[in-house]
């Protein structure tokens, strides 16, 4: 626990400690531009200057300061008018200068960089210079901006690798905990192998122990299933219509009779490769769900169609039904509508499909208080002869 806070702890000093670099950088950023940009208005202010003496200056006046004054300007763009027309412009693209409204644009931009500069160079004589940043001083205008975005950008980059170290983590632990587990219900499961070996031999009715056999082989097929997680599971040359319907016949068997089970398929056999075993975990979360949605009672079918280059199995229900909002969420790991379960019966079907059997998986249409219909997809190899 101590840990625990400790950890918590240091990751708001490291958030604190961040912000505040980041506070400061901003800031520096800011009090440099501001200075930058005083020191532009400055040479704007002795631009002006040199304007004004130039204007007034005979033909005795030495005018070469105003003249350097003006060729060390490179980088600030100008825009001088008087009485509202422009009578000069520095550093303005010569295609901007001889466009009217182009150049009329550009004037009103100016205007909204900078206050201009006024130029009395005689009574009642004015001039005003209007002027814009730098590209220096633009580019430290958006400095902040991207600065921002590289530290975003780190920072997800930062999260991203964080959590999928802990997804890989935690998977890692499931896996372990289901292998476990497998390896835990092994030793009561062969013992009760034996027990109906003796139940046979002590003459108990054939109904009974037929009954408990299959409860042994769903155990097993259960503890397969666990022993498979975090291994690439082998695919086989299978029938999906009969590893389907035995899945689906087990299940009708062991659910209220007010659940109307019905079984479509075509009557010769179809070939994929899968894992019968995932296979059977996948039908059997399907079902589950929808016996679920129903509440115990309505309909619900199972009907396999097939293509040119495809198996399509649809589990349809009576049920409550999902919005179209929830159709590509239901299969994150966590979502669920019941009050008590992890939300993980779907996301792990999806993977079973998608990641082990390449196929898809999807809501195919569901309407609220009528039902839903899900919909696998997998790839058919052609039939055996």
């Amino acid at each position: 626990m101590q840990f625990s806070e400790r950890r918590n702890t240091s990751r708001w000093i490291i958030i604190f400690v961040s912000f505040l670099i980041i506070s400061l950088i901003l800031w520096n950023t800011y009090t440099f531009f501001q200075i930058f940009k005083n020191e532009e208005r400055l040479k704007m202010n002795l631009w002006a200057n040199a304007q004004k003496a130039l204007i007034n200056a005979d033909e005795n006046a030495d005018v070469e300061l105003p003249l350097q004054i003006f060729s060390n300007n490179t980088s600030i763009p100008i825009i001088l008018t008087e009485h509202d027309s422009i009578i000069n412009t520095v550093n303005i693209d010569e295609t901007i200068v001889k466009n009217t409204h182009k150049a009329s644009r550009f004037l009103n931009n100016l205007k909204n960089e900078n206050d201009p500069v006024v130029i009395e160079y005689g009574p009642g004589k004015f001039q005003k210079l209007y002027y814009g940043n730098s590209a220096l001083l633009n580019k430290l205008k958006y400095y902040p901006i991207a600065l921002l975005l590289i530290i975003v950008l780190f920072a997800a980059l930062v999260y991203y690798f964080y959590r999928s170290t802990k997804i890989a983590t935690q998977n890692k632990l499931w896996a372990g905990m289901a292998k476990e587990t497998a390896h835990q219900i092994g030793t009561p499961l062969s013992s009760l192998i034996g027990w109906v070996e003796i139940l046979k031999a002590d003459n108990v009715a054939e109904s009974i122990t037929s009954e408990i056999e299959k409860d042994i082989d769903r155990l097993q097929t259960i503890t397969d299933r666990f022993s498979k997680i975090g291994s690439e599971p082998v695919l086989e040359n299978k029938d999906i219509v009969e590893e389907t319907q035995q899945s689906y016949n087990y299940l009708q068997s062991r659910f209220s009779k007010q659940i109307e089970f019905i079984f479509e398929a075509p009557k010769m056999p179809i070939y994929v490769m899968l894992n019968p075993s995932l296979h059977s975990w996948t039908i059997e979360n399907l079902v589950k769900n929808a016996i679920d949605a129903m509440k115990g009672r309505g309909k619900l079918s199972l009907k396999i169609e097939q293509d040119s280059d495809s198996v399509k199995i649809n589990v349809s229900d009576t049920g409550n039904g999902i919005s179209k909002q929830q159709f590509k969420t239901v299969f994150e790991p966590g979502f669920t509508t019941k009050k008590r379960g992890w939300g993980l019966g779907l996301s792990l079907t999806k993977r079973i499909v998608e990641e082990y059997h390449k196929g898809k998986i999807k809501v195919l249409n569901s309407e609220i208080g009528k039902g839903t219909t899900m919909q696998i997809i997998l790839k058919k190899i052609p039939s055996k002869l």
